[in-house]
Parts: structure tokens; sequence; C-alpha cells
């Protein structure tokens, strides 16, 4: 057969490698013919009607040209030369037309030749600067190409999904005509870079200016007094956390003035650490009110996620303080009291202002525990649970201190009755160190707890599980992976997931909402590879837009059905 087709004058001629199944009883001697030049690679695939045949599988033919001599005596292949698919089908069946008398040597009368082609796009090399389908703001094309609003107005607009909750879509540009705008408006690249460089100094001193006026206002603030009503902050600590904040502090801060007014009396080192006990809660709680305040300040560019972790950072810093200071100056004076015992004077003092102290720590942790209490049973949470999480590490730092305080004030009037009962100082002293214990333990909790918050803690399982069954029980997704959510403070949640999303389902909500017969219009008009990938590239662009039209859609189901998560980052599997 083939020995046949090569006395063809054929001005493309094929080199045909076929994959046998049967073998043939009478097999033609292979003709090759040397030097010709490669021009492509298209695949063919031959059916021979012969009973000795059953088939012959894929093949791959390389189509050379005998036209033009290039180095070396081989064959040069100009650029009009490259075969067609239709100069290939009419090559190969022209013998096939021919009469019966007449068939080529090694080529049988029963024997057809049948050739379909398979197109195959041309690969596109995309390098790590394509940027001819990148999107650009305007923002950014004004910042970082130096352009003015009038000069984007001539460029190509694009309107584009919002990826913020409060915008439905933006206006977005080509980068590639901001690029080309910038090259135009500044004549070269390096005038683009000398402008870019003048333009970061005179930024560097507008932010050097805005520091200095900031400090004069300061300033200015300081000595003619700031009448600027701060509501916001004022409203902070009229409830919730900043309530309990606000009546611990000027409850322990008597306690400490009257507290020391005993020792100062009576000089009972029992009195002495309760006296430094309730100092380390006064100067605690008022570095709790500075986180408080702080941390209800809206997020900013350097602090996406605001700054509702300063309630844990203060409260950590507190229990440090109540360690050091509370129980280190409380163990030290009972550890000097039995080393230099003295005898003390008349208690009577002591005992009704400790009497005081009882009254009124008990009321602050009242107020504590309701609320705790309050805010346990708007979240479906058990008191302790509450606690033990830490979920208002503000309150939870009040509560403790006064629990303590209410212990440690139980304990200091015991010890100075045993002393008043038998005349031996050393049970005052014990005293002083029962009360130092006390406090380590409790700032050992506080900084335990408040670690594990700024460390990241997950939310409870059964949360996540019930955000998990949400995400899953919706018809575009398949399945969800890598599944973490945490609390970023104030019951606040950060929610992220794999998302493995059904393509068909997505797909159908596409055609859904298209012209299905002017898509089978498009569909029938396609006759070349190049229509066939402008129709898919087309509708490729679509479909990845509805992908992302479902990804926002179940972020904003998945944050109005569960308030407490604020930020929600799904991402496609």
């Amino acid at each position: 057969m083939i020995a046949g087709l090569v006395h063809r004058p054929w001005t493309v001629l094929c080199r045909v490698s076929l994959q046998h199944r049967a073998c043939f009883s009478q097999r033609t001697p292979w003709t090759h013919q040397h030097g010709w030049q490669s021009g492509g690679l298209h695949s063919f695939w031959f059916s021979l009607p012969d009973c000795r045949v059953a088939s012959l599988g894929l093949a791959q033919v390389q189509h050379y040209s005998t036209s033009g001599t290039g180095k070396n005596g081989t064959p040069k292949q100009g650029p009009g030369d490259t075969p067609t698919a239709e100069n290939l089908l009419s090559a190969v069946t022209k013998p096939s037309s021919m009469s019966s008398g007449s068939a080529p040597h090694g080529l049988t009368k029963a024997e057809t030749i049948q050739v379909k082609v398979r197109a195959v796009l041309k690969k596109r090399e995309y390098g790590s600067k394509y940027t001819q389908n990148n999107f650009i703001t305007a923002v950014r094309a004004m910042n970082e190409f130096c352009l003015k609003p009038s000069d984007l107005e001539q460029l190509r607009k694009i309107r584009r999904r919002s990826p913020h909750d409060d915008t439905e879509a933006f206006t977005v540009f080509l980068r590639s005509d901001v690029e080309a705008k910038a090259l135009d408006v500044w004549g070269s690249p390096e005038a683009l870079a000398r402008e870019r460089k003048l333009r970061k100094e005179v930024e560097r001193e507008y932010q050097e200016n805005i520091f200095r006026n900031q400090q004069l206002l300061k300033e200015y603030k300081d000595f003619w007094g700031n009448t600027k009503p701060r509501s916001r902050k004022r409203a902070t600590f009229l409830q919730g956390p900043g309530k309990v904040v606000m009546v611990a502090i000027c409850i322990n801060g008597l306690n400490f003035f009257f507290k020391l007014l005993a020792w100062v009396y009576t000089g009972s080192a029992s009195m002495f650490s309760e006296a430094i006990h309730s100092l380390a809660d006064t100067c605690n709680q008022a570095l709790l009110a500075l986180g408080i305040s702080q941390s209800v300040r809206n997020p900013d560019a350097v602090h996406p996620y605001g700054f509702s972790n300063m309630r844990y950072i203060a409260s950590l810093i507190s229990g440090v303080g109540i360690f050091m200071m509370g129980a280190g100056l409380s163990w030290y004076h009972g550890i000097m009291g039995l080393l230099h015992p003295q005898p003390m004077e008349s208690l009577l003092w002591a005992y009704c202002i400790l009497a005081g102290s009882l009254v009124s720590e008990g009321a602050t942790l009242l107020v504590a525990i309701n609320e705790i209490k309050k805010s346990a049973q708007q979240q479906e949470v058990s008191f302790y649970e509450y606690v033990m999480q830490s979920r208002d590490p503000s309150t939870n730092v009040v509560l403790l201190e006064d629990a303590a305080a209410v212990l440690g004030v139980i304990m200091a009037a015991s010890c100075m009755g045993l002393t008043s009962l038998t005349g031996n100082p050393y049970y005052d002293s014990l005293g002083s160190l029962g009360v130092g214990t006390l406090l380590g333990t409790v700032s050992a909790f506080l900084i335990y707890t408040n670690t594990e918050a700024l460390l990241g803690r997950s939310i409870q399982a059964e949360h996540v599980q019930k955000l998990t069954e949400f995400l899953e029980n919706d018809p575009a997704v398949r399945a969800i992976h890598d599944v973490k959510a945490t609390d970023i403070g104030l019951s606040k949640v950060r929610f992220k997931a794999e998302v493995d999303f059904d393509g068909r389902v997505v797909t159908r909500s596409y055609l859904e909402k298209q012209d299905i017969d002017q898509i089978l219009n498009d569909i029938q008009q396609v006759k070349t590879p190049e229509e066939l990938e402008n129709f898919m590239l087309k509708h490729g662009e679509n479909i990845i837009d509805t992908l992302g039209a479902e990804v926002d859609r179940l972020e904003k189901e998945l944050k109005q059905r569960n308030p407490e998560v604020r930020h929600v980052d799904l991402e496609i599997l």
C-alpha cells in the first residue's frame, strides 16, 4: 500500500507509524525518504475494511514537504507549504476514487482508507510577566503608574464583582491598557520610574508633616483641653464589662486606702498583704479599663482585624502584675514576719476595716457574677465554660480578683484572730503567705487562659460542626476540607475552609441566566479551532465569575445565620 502511495506525485508525503493488532499475510516493504523537514504533528485514524485486519488503532503522522532546499541539502519548508487537513484528506482519498482496474500496487480492491483529523490548538506560553488579562483598580492605576483620572477616562472600563459586602460591583481596567497609557503619558519606563521615586519622597515628607501636626494638635489639646465628646468610649464603661471594671476600680481604691491606714496603725503582716492586694487589684483593673477602651477602636490599614485582642493583652499583663506585685510582696512580708516576729497593737480597727472590705469586695463580686451569667446565657454556654474559656477576659479578671479578695479577707481575719487569742505572731505571717499563694494561683490561671486566647484558640467543636454542615448542605458544595474556626476576641469568629465545588451545579447556575437558543446558535457557527477557542474563552470566564458569585453567596449566608462569624475565607479546592 505504501509503495503505491510513494509513486504518486504528491507534494505532501506522510510517514505513518501503525500499531498492529493483527498480522498482515503479505507485508509491503517500507519505503522511507530522507532529508525532509518536519512540518507539524497531527493525529490520524486509518480503518481498512479487510478481513485480515481488525483495526490499526491510533497513528501519529508527521508531514514533510519537498519544496525548497535548506542547509546540508535538506529541503526547506516555505511559510505557505504547511499541509492542511483538507489537502491531506484529498491526497489520501484520491487513490480510492480511482477505478477498480487501476488499483495501486499493494492495495486490494476491497480496501478503503478513512481519515479522521484531530485538531490540536497551538499551546501558548504564558510568562511570569504576562499581564494582558489582569485587572487593576483606578486607585492602583493612579498610584502605581502616576496617572490622572482624566487619563483613565479614555481606557476601556470593565464592571466586576466587588469583594466587599457593601458594594455590588466596581469598575476596573486592563493592566495592559494602563501600562500602555502610562508609557504614552510619561514617554519611557525611565521617566515613569523617576516620577515614582519623586512621588515616594513627597509622600514621605507628607507623612512626616502629618506626624508633626498630630504632635502639635496633641499639645494644643493638652493646653486648652479637649472638649470633643467621646460618647462611644463613655458608653463602653456604662454597660457590660466596662461597668464591672469601673465599679471594681472605685471599690478597690477605697479598700486600699483604708487597709493601708489599718496596717500603719496595727503593723499586721496580714493587713499589709491585704493592702498590697487591693493596690494590685486597683492597678490591674485600671489596666483592664485601658484595654477595653483600646479594644473598641475601628480597624485600620495596619490592624485590619481590629483591636479586640487588647482585652486579652491587658488581662495577661494584669495576671503578671498580680503575680509580681501581689503574690511577691505578700510572700516577702510573710517570710520576714516568720524570721523577725514583732508584737502587734490592738486589732479592733483592723477587724472593722476587714469587715467593710468583705462587704465591698462581695458587692463587686456579685456584679461580676451577674454580668458573666448574662453573657453566658447569650452565648448559650454554662457559667463554668464561660469562665474557663475566658470569653470575656476583663470580667474574668474582676471575678477572679474579687473572689480571691473575699477569700483573702476571710483568711487574713482568721489568722489575725488566732494571733489575738494565742499571742503568737506566726499565725499572722502564715496568713500573709496564704494570701500570697492565693494571688499566685489566680495570676497563673489568668496567664494561662489569656495566652491560649492570644495564640488563636479554636471555637467549640459543636459550633464548628454546625458551620461545616451548613456549607455541606448547599447543592453547589461537594465537600469541605481543612476547616479552621478561631476566636479573634470578644466572641468574634474567623472561619476558613477549603471548598470542593460541584462544577455541574455551578455550570447549571450559569446556564439558567443565559439564552440557551443563542448559545446553540453560537455552537452551530463554530467551524474552526479558533472559533471554538473564542467560544470556550467567553463562557469559561463567565463560569468563573459565577463560581466567584457562589463563594460570595455562601460567605454572606454564613454570616447572616451566624452573627458571631465576622471574617469568612472560603478557598476553592
